[in-house]
């Protein structure tokens, strides 16, 4: 297993890599660095991400979850780049429950490269996120992506709604 740290505008990340994929994304500064061509790979592609100059990350993923959760994942990452689905939308396509989806979307362990962010409550709520920052990095994905404007989130923060 290896690992990659890097800073990010949002917030500080780790990746992990194991057997050739990627397995987690984690929030924070890992003491335990050790670059491979995969992690130096998955980097550039969030650096370009973040510099808005990428909207598909093209990298081998290996979430480990049930075979449920692994279906919603599997899903997530066919939302397009700034948009946005509710969680009872991602559910009605996979045949299971909004419910059953906010749980797997809670356990997602790559986030960012499985936009967990994009799934959104309805009535224009965003949800919750299990990442570090809470509502607050996943305002910023969102508004990175455009499928929020600067406007919007503030008007989101301003009412209470990401504490």
């Amino acid at each position: 297993m290896s690992q990659l740290s890097m800073h990010t505008p949002v917030i500080d990340i780790t990746i992990t890599e194991f057997d050739g994929a990627i397995v987690s994304l984690d929030w924070g500064w890992s003491p335990f660095q050790e670059s491979t061509p995969l992690l130096v790979e998955a980097k550039r592609q969030l650096d370009a991400y973040f510099d808005g100059e990428l909207t598909r990350f093209d990298l081998p993923l290996c979430p480990m979850g049930t075979k449920h959760q692994e279906q919603v994942w599997k899903a997530m990452r066919e939302i397009p780049y700034g948009e946005t689905r509710t969680y009872g939308d991602l559910a009605s396509e996979i045949g299971s429950a909004a419910q059953a989806v906010g749980t797997a979307c809670g356990r997602n362990p790559i986030p960012i490269l499985i936009p967990c962010h994009r799934i959104v409550a309805s009535a224009g709520k965003l949800g919750g996120y299990s990442g570090d920052g809470g509502l607050y990095t996943k305002r910023a994905l969102l508004v990175l992506e455009g499928a929020l404007t600067v406007e919007e989130g503030k008007a989101l923060e301003e009412a209470g709604a990401l504490d």
